[in-house]
Order: C-alpha cells, then sequence, then structure tokens
C-alpha cells in the first residue's frame, strides 16, 4: 500500500518491500529524480534526498511541490563531508544516486564541472556508503553512452568496452569504472552483505523535463511559441523510453540487491531495440500529437560530435530481474504529450503525476 491507501502491487516488484524502507537519493530535485520520489512515496518508502537546488526554472520538484515526499537537503555530492553527514543521519538501507550533470552539450562548455560531479560525486557517494553500516543495496545510475561507440547498429550489452568521446560519455564510463573499482575493491572484501550495481538508461522521455538542450522540452518550448522546433541531427537513432521504465528498473535493481549480491555489476534498462528510432521519426510524433500546426526544422548550424547510432541491449535485465519496458515509442510519447498539455491548461498536475505513477505502478495503462 502506498501513501495514498491505494494498493500497488503490479509488474513483479515486492511493493512490500519499500513499505517504510529507509531510502537516499541523490539528484532527487531532477527530472528523474521527481518522478522517483513519487514512486516511492506510492511504495510508502521512507526517502531522505539529497540534491542541488532544482536546476530549472520551472522544475518539476517545486511545479509538484515534491518537498513532503522526503527528508529534503540541498546539497552538493562534491563536497564529501556534506555529503557524509546527511547519509549518516538519514541511516539508509537502499541508496540511489542520480545526482549528475546530464548534457553531452554543456559537457563542452563545463568539463571540469563535468568530471566533478559525475566522477568524483559518485566517488564521494561511494566513500561515504562504504562507512554507512545500515546500507545494504546501492544502484549508481550512470547512462547509455558509458559505452564506447563503435557505430554498431545492434544493442550494445553489459560486458561491450565502456568510452565515449565526449566529457559527458567519459565521465559515465569513468563512474562505471570507479563502481567496479570500489565493489571490488571494498564492498565486495569488508561489506560482502551490501550490494553494489550500476544502471545504464537509454534517452529519457516524460513530463516535467525543462532541460535546455533536450528534444521534447525544447519541442514543447518551440510549439507552445509557435515557432519550429530546430534539431540538430534528425537522422541520430536513440533508445527513446518513458520515464517510468528506468526508474522501475532501478527499483527492481535495488530490491533484487538487497537479498542476492550476486547482482552487483553493469545492467542496461532501454527499450526494445526495434524501439531505438530516429530523432526525425520522434519529432514527427510529437509535432502530430501537439497539433496546431506544430513542425520542426534542421538546423544548420556547427554542432559538437555526437554518435549517430546508439542501441542498448536489456536482455540481461529480462532474464535475470524479470524486468521489461511496458510502453512503446507511440505511447510514451502520449504519455508526455498529456503530461504538458495538462500542464498548459493549468490542471492540478501533482494529482495528474500521481496517477500516472499509480498506473504505472499497476501495470495498467492509465
Amino acid at each position: 500500500m502506498g501513501q495514498s491507501g491505494r494498493s500497488v502491487a503490479g509488474l513483479g516488484m515486492n511493493s512490500a518491500f519499500w513499505k517504510g524502507r529507509r531510502v537516499f537519493v541523490t539528484g532527487h530535485t531532477g527530472f528523474k529524480g521527481s518522478w522517483l520520489l513519487l514512486m516511492l512515496r506510492e511504495l510508502g518508502a521512507e526517502v531522505s534526498g539529497y540534491s542541488l537546488a532544482p536546476p530549472t526554472a520551472p522544475s518539476m520538484f517545486e511545479l509538484l511541490g515534491l518537498e513532503d515526499c522526503c527528508r529534503h537537503t540541498v546539497g552538493d555530492v562534491r563536497d564529501l563531508a556534506a555529503l557524509d553527514l546527511c547519509l549518516r543521519e538519514a541511516a539508509p538501507e537502499v541508496v540511489l544516486h542520480l545526482a549528475a550533470q546530464p548534457l553531452v552539450r554543456a559537457s563542452y562548455e563545463e568539463p571540469v564541472e563535468t568530471y566533478a560531479v559525475n566522477v568524483m560525486g559518485t566517488v564521494h557517494l561511494l566513500d561515504s556508503c562504504r562507512r554507512a553500516p545500515e546500507v545494504r543495496s546501492i544502484v549508481a545510475v550512470t547512462t547509455d553512452k558509458c559505452y564506447e561507440n563503435v557505430g554498431w547498429t545492434w544493442g550494445y550489452r553489459e560486458n561491450d568496452r565502456l568510452g565515449g568521446a565526449d566529457p559527458y560519455s567519459n565521465s559515465k564510463a569513468a563512474c562505471e569504472l570507479a563502481v567496479a573499482a570500489y565493489r571490488d575493491s571494498f564492498f565486495k572484501v569488508s561489506r560482502p552483505e551490501t550490494g553494489l550495481a550500476s544502471a545504464r538508461a537509454g534517452n529519457v522521455i516524460g513530463g516535467g523535463d525543462f532541460a535546455d538542450d533536450r528534444l521534447i522540452p525544447d519541442a514543447v518550448r518551440a510549439f507552445a511559441a509557435g515557432t519550429p522546433l530546430r534539431i540538430r541531427n534528425p537522422l541520430a537513432v536513440r533508445p527513446w523510453q518513458h520515464v517510468l521504465e528506468p526508474l522501475y528498473g532501478y527499483l527492481l535493481l535495488a530490491e533484487s540487491l538487497y537479498a542476492d549480491r550476486g547482482h552487483s555489476e553493469g545492467w542496461n534498462f532501454g527499450p526494445r531495440t526495434d524501439e531505438s528510432a530516429p530523432v526525425a521519426q520522434v519529432a514527427d510524433t510529437v509535432a502530430r500529437l501537439w497539433g496546431e500546426g506544430a513542425r520542426w526544422e534542421q538546423d544548420p548550424a556547427a554542432h559538437p560530435h555526437e554518435a549517430a547510432t546508439l542501441k542498448l541491449d536489456s536482455t540481461k535485465a529480462r532474464l535475470e530481474l524479470g524486468w521489461a519496458p511496458r510502453f512503446d515509442l507511440e505511447e510514451a510519447l502520449q504519455h508526455t504529450a498529456n503530461w504538458y498539455k495538462a500542464w498548459g491548461n493549468q490542471e492540478n498536475m501533482r494529482a495528474f503525476t500521481e496517477q500516472q505513477v499509480y498506473a504505472y505502478l499497476r501495470g495498467s495503462s492509465g
């Protein structure tokens, strides 16, 4: 039973596991973190959040008033002492690490900050966790871009080579190495009762994302203003998925780690490989769902390098965790468009978003 008193048993998750479970979330004020707070609230977890102030204006965290979903602490993962103190006070059993500098183009502008947040922020979190005796399960979120992209048209698997040509992707590959080093050097040696895994998701979409340089928020801003969406690379193929899909995967993985430290490794959570699609297809669908003359055009300006094709193979998560995406691309985009239209119509967005979360956790299409 969630905070609302409604049953959320569904999908294969053991909802009883999360009831009253102490959970520590970094990056809880961001786009994915805000959705995760609502999922954990619905599951009945006791959440402590540690993050910078919301990264955008507007922000989903502030629009929905999510401070009441957790013990809310504004802090920087680059500040080891502050992070360590907050973690000790929270005494969590499960840790979900989402804090990051998440944008490729921003990493070209601020490479030092990108590495400091993504790599050393992860190291700080792991170092704090190894001194926190209550912690039993840790999921460090990285990205699908942590793989060395060699232009394959098939999905990357967890044992493929790590890499990254841009600072963001490279920093996330370095995060993966840091997670592996801490797992092998510390947790397996002195904390064998604690599971530590990394999670690599596809390109997440969903309502409440207001970041710059992301396709859906850029589209919403352009269409609302009556101007065409400008696209850098219409032919780039990405593994698009609704934000609830990987978040459910993170929770399922965290729950599994609590009971089986054998799952302490890297995991992909992406759409079916045949659901990966070029940017132009996504833009066409969003424009159709938006209506009112929405359209896009290619941006002729020069842009930093980005991989032409990226797909994930999530076979391992499907076979070993029982995880699988529920939405196809059309459904994911429809749920996303519905959210932004509701926001534009000044509906109660807390209630609207909670209903999307509730429907997903129940396993219905809602």
